[in-house]
Formats: C-alpha cells, sequence, structure tokens
C-alpha cells in the first residue's frame, strides 16, 4: 500500500492536467486519476497507471521520481532488473571491482554500466541480488570499519587483495543537512504546508536569507511539481 500511496502523492503533486499526464505515461484519459484528498486510500486507476510504468520503464517520467528512486521501486516492489546504486552498493563495488576504498563522490556513467553488467538476466534473482549488495555495504562493507573477515567476497575484493590502499581522490566531506539545498526547499514546503491558502512571495523570502539558494530551491519545486506559481504571483501546494 505505501507503494500506490507514494504514486498517487506523485500523480496528485502534479501540476499536469489528466490529460496530458496520461498522454505522457501513453494511456487513456479516463485511466488517470489525480484528484482526491491525501489522506484517502488511491483510486484503482493509478494502481494501473503504476504498474504500467513500473513495466515501461517509465518511473522517472512521474514528477519528482529520479533515476534512484524509479529503479528502487522497480527492483523491490516489482522484481524487475535494475541496478539500485546507493551509497552503500558504490561503496562494495568500488572496493571489490574497483580496487579503491571509496566510489567518486558523485555517481558515474562507469559505476551504472558496472552494477548494471553484474546484475544477474532472471530479474527476480536481480532483485534479490541489489537487496544484498545493499546490506552487505550497509552492515559489512561500511565506510569507516570494514567487517573483512564476515564478508562472502574477501576472497575477490580487489581492495583488500591490493593491500587495502588509503582513498587517495579528492577530501571527502561527511554527509550534512544544515544550509543544504534540501534543507532550503524543506523550509519552503513546510511555509505552504501551514498556511491556510496561496502564499506571496515574501513568506518564502523570510525563511531562507541566501536569495540565490532559495530562488534554485524554489525553482526545483516547481520543476518537479510540488509547488504550484499562480498567475496572481503567489504560490501553493498542487491541488
Amino acid at each position: 500500500m505505501r507503494v500506490r500511496q507514494y504514486v498517487y502523492f506523485a500523480l496528485h503533486s502534479s501540476t499536469l492536467p489528466a490529460a496530458e499526464m496520461a498522454t505522457r505515461l501513453g494511456l487513456e484519459p479516463d485511466e488517470v486519476s489525480v484528484r482526491g484528498s491525501r489522506t484517502t486510500t488511491p483510486p484503482r486507476p493509478v494502481t494501473h497507471v503504476w504498474k504500467i510504468v513500473c513495466r515501461d520503464r517509465g518511473l522517472s517520467a512521474l514528477p519528482g521520481v529520479g533515476a534512484y528512486t524509479a529503479a528502487a521501486v522497480a527492483s523491490f516492489a516489482y522484481r524487475r532488473r535494475h541496478a539500485v546504486l546507493d551509497t552503500n552498493v558504490r561503496r562494495v563495488l568500488a572496493r571489490v571491482v574497483t580496487g579503491v576504498e571509496y566510489p567518486p563522490k558523485t555517481q558515474t556513467t562507469a559505476e551504472v554500466r558496472l552494477a548494471e553488467s553484474l546484475l544477474p538476466e532472471d530479474p527476480p534473482v536481480a532483485a534479490r541480488w541489489s537487496v544484498a549488495i545493499m546490506e552487505l555495504g550497509a552492515l559489512v562493507c561500511t565506510a569507516r570499519a570494514p567487517r573483512c573477515a564476515d564478508c562472502p567476497l574477501v576472497a575477490e575484493c580487489t581492495w583488500r587483495l591490493a593491500g587495502k590502499p588509503p582513498y587517495d581522490g579528492p577530501p571527502r566531506k561527511g554527509q550534512t543537512y544544515a544550509g543544504t539545498d534540501r534543507q532550503c526547499r524543506g523550509r519552503l514546503l513546510a511555509v505552504l504546508r501551514h498556511a491556510d491558502g496561496p502564499v506571496e512571495k515574501a513568506a518564502l523570502d523570510d525563511v531562507w536569507a541566501d536569495t540565490l539558494q532559495r530562488e534554485r530551491s524554489l525553482a526545483a519545486l516547481i520543476e518537479d511539481g510540488l509547488v504550484d506559481p499562480l498567475d496572481d504571483g503567489r504560490y501553493a501546494l498542487p491541488t
């Protein structure tokens, strides 16, 4: 049910008309519903949309759904053959295959191709593989204290066989939240969630001092279909 609710939110939050959303997903207009309360159970048409999108690899066409989320849901919820690359998976592949302690700071095309090349051909097996590699990175092949003695890939690990050479790439910074675009987006959305209706631009300006970052974050929220810019210059959550 959680999966269906997420898709319902993505469709419900879109600024696209139902007919246009249907066109983008290759459906008839009456197969898409974007109306209703956020607290209600998603209608059957949305479940149908979800299944078709998963089958056609069109999850990323939904507003607010990126490559990682699309791959994770298609793999874990529907047993599709997709490479799911989170930080833990990238670290395991970097050590076992590439022979370096840590992956690049940002995901590369080469990493995606490597992950895809290692996937088992059978989709359900590939889905289990993705879960296993993710758990291996989270519990055994950790960032700071890898438990190599407990790793099932210890005999094949290129990094370990090379003597565990230390990372010599660009300085790595721990993940932070304060001051990030993510925090800024959250502040802007909080203003809209707690408002009784559309809000003036000044209300959004008040919650974040950095003008460039605030405008960038607001533009991203609009692009993702999470905020509606109204004709009168005010802003609101999608209806």
